[in-house]
């Protein structure tokens, strides 16, 4: 029998085998459920970091990107040296000795936290970068002891799934550094404005400074304590052996001095050509359109940033132009008193493409004198010039609060005024249908709406080239003869209309090229009234100017709607001898492998890619499709070359190179448009009110549009040669523009129908 205390110890062996089995049953258990859908890590081999698009212009300049983050994909065999090893000293300095957990650098850690604690510093942990790249890309940020158990059987399982050069790539990519940037990449340009193999030894230590908590080391809020870790970093860089004593001393003297804020990039003339770009690269992914801000897709587009800019710069100009003819319209606040003008004035800022305006108090008013104090805290007075044309309209007093700019011609203030006017320019190529230039408003800051693309407006009589060109292709010759006199007819409301010239008068009998260049709208009328309204329609849609047009005459004097987008596209006709093309602003999309998934040249070539055979080489078919007649377009492009040379444009002809193009002003002068080409550039720029009102009396096509793109052809077709515009293949029998006698025979020119004899002829 046995004793008690040897039957209590019995039980006591019992319950503690007990206690163990069902502790090791839980842990089983625990473990089978912590660790049932934890990934082996093995799919990181392939993982695709989100990127955000980025858009190129034609000549590789970044102008935009598309995304959420803000991430620039590294190559590990990109990624400097140095920059690789101030993340090692900063972060993980056994990081290739280890096999995902360092043991000795977590009892390091926690001893050094003991201190910590005693001393109030912040603790430090103990994580490889193998286990932070468990945590960033597959685990997430749950703070939990299930989470961090995860995180080292992760980082075990990765290291036999990946080698060490893939798990720092990863980690460098992916790694949150502030200012939105994900990963190395990023960082170096949102910071420094520079790719990551430009970086100096201090700039790479201070982005190896961040991981730990970009906002506590933001140089902008936290110069002082950005610094400090900068050089604690290169201090570890040093120590590590991975940088000598002498380079660390000589970094920790430099500055640190990063951007203001994240830069999207250094090119901004392009805001509203980017923005029409991410609506059509979304339509180009019908299934994921959101794959354009996940995908790092490269977007190459058409843009050229030189004539980019000047069609800015243009429009711009031309737009203030108008808007200080029709005078001041008065301040945009008023503070009074001005203790707190400055908090008010800073929620208006200037719009972001006018750099040197700044915002501005009246700190005293007189019709000879107006003070003002700039919201920096200059003081200084406005021109006598802006003072008269401030006080011609709605003046100015004590409190207003206005946009100023300094004088760049001497002393003093200009006073500056955001116009209401807007507009549009286009610029084509003719040939392709690239689209090398698109503004679409005064100011991307002040509006986005691109009315360019989405503003459907009247064009007026910049329609009538094609109402002319209709009428050549059927039974009329540039020498037929159509009266301008009056007319009365029934219009599509049904009641009568009788429609008028510009100027109200009547010319009699008229060759119809002067039709054209003088913009007759009787003879325009009576040349329709011919032809009939059914094919002028037909064909405006065939062009690509709408997709529907109104079946009334009044059309052919412009009532039907437009965008300058399309016009200016169809105007190409004119140019590349009767060929309809597609205006584009997408040259090539690649994937993040440099795999083209879209490209907007889609004519066949099968032997292109075949070797050269010493026979002749492969052709491509010209861009577009017929759908002109080339004799009729090189005569409509004669047309509007009179309109340049004595014509409704004449002040154009002052560029001196050659050209040609039509004006349009819509009724009660509500649109007024210019549209203008050259050998190789078909340009139209559209001005008017967001809500259609009326411009104001006499501002017209020549008076509005055109000085905004003659100010843009000057500066586009500067050190360029002068090619002229296209011409005829065919013999051309020159007449009297205004009788349409010929010249040469003393005969009018009564070429009729599409007989051979008819397109031998054209008026030059």
């Amino acid at each position: 029998m046995l004793k008690s205390s040897e039957r209590w110890f019995e039980m006591a062996g019992v319950a503690l085998m007990t206690a163990v089995a069902i502790a090791g049953f839980a842990v089983t258990i625990y473990a089978a459920w912590l660790f049932h859908d934890m990934p082996d890590g093995s799919e990181l081999a392939d993982f695709r970091p989100v990127n955000s698009a980025r858009v190129f212009a034609w000549d590789g300049t970044l102008i935009g990107e598309y995304g959420q983050e803000r991430r620039v994909n590294v190559p590990y065999d990109r990624i400097p040296e140095r920059l690789r090893s101030a993340f090692l000293a900063a972060e993980d300095r056994a990081f290739f000795q280890h096999s995902g957990v360092d043991v000795s650098g977590v009892s390091r850690a926690m001893l050094k936290n003991v201190y910590n604690f005693i001393t109030g510093r912040r603790f430090e942990g103990g994580s490889t970068i193998t286990q932070q790249v468990a945590k960033n890309l597959l685990l997430g940020n749950e703070r939990t002891l299930g989470r961090k158990l995860k995180e080292v059987i992760l980082a075990r399982r990765l290291e036999s799934s990946l080698s060490k050069e893939q798990i720092l790539e990863l980690y460098m990519n992916d790694i949150y550094l502030g200012y939105r940037s994900y990963g190395v990449g990023s960082a170096a340009f949102n910071y420094f404005g520079r790719p990551v193999d430009q970086l100096t030894l201090a700039q790479s230590a201070y982005l190896a400074a961040l991981p730990k908590g970009p906002e506590n080391y933001r140089p902008t809020t936290h110069k002082a304590a950005a610094i400090a870790r900068r050089n604690w970093v290169i201090d570890e860089m040093a120590q590590a052996g991975f940088v000598t004593r002498a380079e660390a001393e000589a970094a920790k003297k430099e500055d640190l001095i990063v951007q203001d804020k994240p830069q999207r990039a250094h090119y901004h003339d392009a805001d509203y050509f980017v923005s029409e770009v991410e609506l059509r690269a979304r339509k180009l992914f019908p299934n994921d359109p959101n794959a354009i801000y996940t995908d790092g897709y490269y977007i190459k587009t058409t843009l050229d940033p030189r004539l980019q800019t000047y069609a800015r710069q243009a429009l711009m100009n031309g737009l203030e132009t108008y808007d200080r003819r029709h005078g001041w319209r008065g301040a945009w606040g008023n503070e009074r008193p001005a203790s707190a003008w400055h908090k008010i004035a800073a929620e208006k800022e200037p719009p972001s493409e006018r750099g040197k305006w700044t915002q501005a108090i009246v700190t005293a008013a007189a019709k000879g004198s107006v003070s003002i104090e700039t919201i920096e805290g200059d003081k200084g007075s406005l021109t006598s010039s802006d003072i008269a044309w401030a006080f011609a309209g709605k003046g100015l007093k004590t409190g207003d609060l206005i946009f100023v700019e300094a004088n760049p011609e001497g002393a003093g203030y200009r006073l500056r005024q955001v116009p209401n006017v807007n507009g549009a320019l286009v610029a084509v190529d003719p040939f392709t249908g690239r689209t090398l230039a698109m503004v679409g408003g005064y100011s991307f800051s002040v509006s986005k709406f691109n009315r360019a693309t989405q503003a459907n407006r009247q064009p007026g009589s910049s329609i009538k080239p094609f109402v002319y060109a209709v009428a050549l292709e059927r039974d009329f010759t540039p020498a037929s003869i159509v009266e301008d006199g009056p007319i009365t007819m029934m219009g599509g409301d049904g009641k009568m209309w009788t429609p008028q010239n510009y100027e109200h008068d009547y010319m009699g009998p008229q060759p119809i090229r002067r039709g054209i260049e003088l913009s007759r709208n009787l003879m325009t009328v009576r040349l329709a009234q011919k032809v009939g309204i059914k094919p002028i329609t037909q064909k405006i849609v065939e062009y690509g100017i709408a997709e529907k047009v109104p079946a009334e005459m009044s059309m052919v004097l412009g009532a039907g709607e437009v965008t300058p987008f399309n016009l200016t596209g169809a105007y190409s006709i004119f140019v590349n001898g009767g060929r309809k093309i597609r205006p584009h602003l997408i040259d090539q999309v690649l994937d993040r492998d440099g795999k083209v998934v879209y490209k907007s040249d889609d004519r066949a070539c099968p032997t292109c890619g075949q070797p050269f055979n010493g026979l002749e080489s492969p052709r491509l078919t010209a861009p577009g499709q017929q759908v002109m007649n080339p004799i009729t377009a090189y005569q409509v492009n004669s047309f509007m070359q009179g309109v340049v040379e004595r014509g409704t444009a004449r002040s154009a002809a002052a560029l001196g190179i050659p050209m040609g193009g039509k004006t349009g002003t819509t009724n009660d002068y509500r649109s007024a448009w210019f549209v203008g080409f050259t050998a190789d550039m078909v340009v139209g720029v559209f001005v008017g009110f967001d809500d259609n009102r009326t411009l104001g009396d006499k501002e017209t096509g020549s008076q509005a549009a055109l000085p905004i793109w003659v100010d843009f052809m000057r500066n586009a077709n500067n050190g360029r040669p002068k090619k002229a515009v296209p011409q005829a293949t065919r013999r051309c029998l020159r007449v009297d523009p205004r009788s349409g006698r010929g010249l040469q025979t003393g005969h009018r020119a009564e070429i009729s129908g599409r007989t051979g004899r008819r397109w031998a002829t054209a008026v030059s």
